[in-house]
């Protein structure tokens, strides 16, 4: 007898609806075909074991499984549910009635319970895009897929349960979950505040800034100076995010394996800060089934790159064209695969190889050009992509002891969100282009138009700073950003003068 059960293959963040066609006749042997990798191979074990281990036989006939489309690499142990389920229907062991209407997903284990498996969001949404009626997983990711309106959603802890439903011996009820109240309710929950930080009112204004116009920002400063905690507050005051990029960036994670099973949604943007051990894959994805990176688990986030010199230079230099193009794809002999890359690049490093160059309280024991040949371990191209370089120095004891808490993030989040608004409406008819930070060289000209003592200002700075040529456009589009924040349609001399502060490592006299 010819069963047909319908699983799912993921390709990047997106699913893949695969058929699992079981044939039983005469004989005695297994087959399972259709490209499986190892761990689909070793389900035949674990369901005989399954199978037995509550109550139902393992046919000892010719079985013939076949997993459609047979070109594409088939992996891990999800697909024991409908391989499984597929057996007993096809040796009429249960109904086979209901099979056409769900994809299901789950790893057996030897008692017959259902473990959880990667990938549930994407998952669900292919299943809903072609017409099934609902989808079965374990009730681990039951949270995660329920996200999807409009899909009967089934978790369980063990095959049993499957099988009644099937059967018509149990009507479960399908989960379900409210969207708009999971982001409201989670999307001002954050383990840090602004509030904390004594001092720094010139670093948190420029990590204001950047937020504002989804600029890149360099901290550089000596040990201990608060560079990590500015960063790890930094995504307080980004905007809430909509539901596309909640959406967007829970496929990412679940497909990563890293969603939290309690919430099943990420409502709050991303904060990742990778060790500067990480290797290429590990920063932009990679692997011979090619799985998300670090920059891709940052998609609509933070990524924080502590102690930006040591990270080796090779894994820098791949991340370049992401951050333009924010995407990164990945080509393998059998698959290509595009994440997405859309992030924010916040990077910290000391001055020099001691740390103590500029420091107000301690004197640099590093040679004569040491510093620059510390500066020069991060490429001049990749340099170009940052717009802010602030410089942040020790908090005084009298600041850290007597100084009252800082504004609260809440109050800095609300002048971002204001800004936002005006670059959504400025971006509007404009593709691909959604805050100051990515506007092209045309773009720049087109909005960031400066008054005879605006370009004054400039130019003096230009000359007397000895600031390169790429510092020009940079210049402009944060002071575009800064008078944004000043709800300013022009930008003025005062929006220039900030911006250029904030230019420390294109001075040539930097260093030397």
């Amino acid at each position: 007898m010819l069963v047909k059960t319908y699983g799912s293959a993921i390709q990047g963040i997106d699913a893949l609806v695969i058929t699992v066609e079981v044939n039983i006749g005469k004989g005695r042997k297994f087959y399972l075909v259709g490209l499986p990798d190892n761990a689909v191979k070793e389900s035949q074990q674990r369901m005989i074991a399954a199978l037995g281990n509550i109550g139902y036989r393992f046919p000892g006939q010719r079985i013939v499984i076949n997993m459609a489309p047979a070109d594409i690499k088939k992996e891990g142990s999800a697909y024991d549910l409908p391989i499984g389920i597929g057996i007993l229907a096809a040796s009429k062991q249960i109904n086979a009635g209901l099979l056409d209407q769900y994809i299901m997903m789950g790893e057996l284990s030897l008692d017959g319970g259902l473990k959880p498996i990667k990938g549930a969001l994407p998952i669900a949404l292919k299943a809903r895009e072609q017409g099934f009626r609902g989808i079965i997983l374990p009730i681990q990711n039951i949270s995660e897929a329920a996200v999807v309106s409009g899909l009967e959603v089934y978790g369980f802890e063990h095959i049993t349960d499957v099988i009644q439903m099937l059967d018509g011996k149990t009507k479960p009820i399908p989960a379900s979950a409210d969207l708009g109240q999971m982001i409201e309710s989670e999307m001002n929950h954050y383990a840090f505040d602004f509030e904390d930080v004594k001092g720094q009112e010139n670093i948190k204004r420029a990590l204001e800034i950047a937020a504002a116009g989804g600029h890149n920002a360099i901290m550089i400063g000596p040990p201990g100076s608060g560079k990590t905690m500015l960063a790890k507050r930094l995504p307080s005051i980004l905007p809430p995010m909509s539901l596309n990029e909640a959406l967007e960036t829970t496929k990412i994670h679940s497909v990563a394996g890293i969603l939290n099973g309690k919430t099943g949604l990420v409502t709050t943007r991303p904060y990742r800060s990778p060790h500067h051990t990480i290797s290429d894959a590990g920063l932009v994805g990679g692997g011979p089934y090619p799985q998300p990176g670090e920059i891709s688990l940052a998609q609509n986030g933070v990524l924080f790159l502590d102690e930006l010199p040591e990270f080796k230079r090779s894994v820098l230099e791949v991340m370049r064209q992401p951050m333009e193009d924010r995407v990164v794809t990945i080509s393998r002999a059998r698959v290509t695969v595009t994440y997405p890359a859309s992030f924010m690049l916040i990077a910290a490093m000391n001055p020099c190889p001691c740390g103590y160059y500029n420091d107000p309280n301690r004197e640099c024991v590093c040679s004569p050009g040491a510093v620059k040949s510390y500066l020069n371990k991060i490429s001049g191209p990749l340099m170009d992509r940052i717009d802010l370089h602030v410089e942040v120095t020790p908090v005084p004891f009298k600041d850290l002891a007597e100084t009252p808490k800082g504004e609260v993030s809440a109050s800095i989040r609300a002048r971002v969100m204001a800004a936002k608004k005006i670059q959504e409406t400025r971006f509007a008819t404009t593709p691909d282009i959604f805050s100051n930070a990515q506007m092209s060289s045309k773009d720049v000209d087109k909005y960031c138009i400066l008054q005879a003592d605006g370009f004054s200002l400039l130019k003096t700075a230009m000359e007397r700073l000895s600031l390169s040529a790429r510092a020009f456009v940079r210049i402009k589009k944060v002071a575009r950003t800064i008078a944004d924040l000043d709800n300013s349609a022009d930008i003025k001399a005062e929006h220039l003068a900030e911006a250029i502060q904030f230019r420390s490592l294109d001075r040539e006299s930097w260093g030397s």
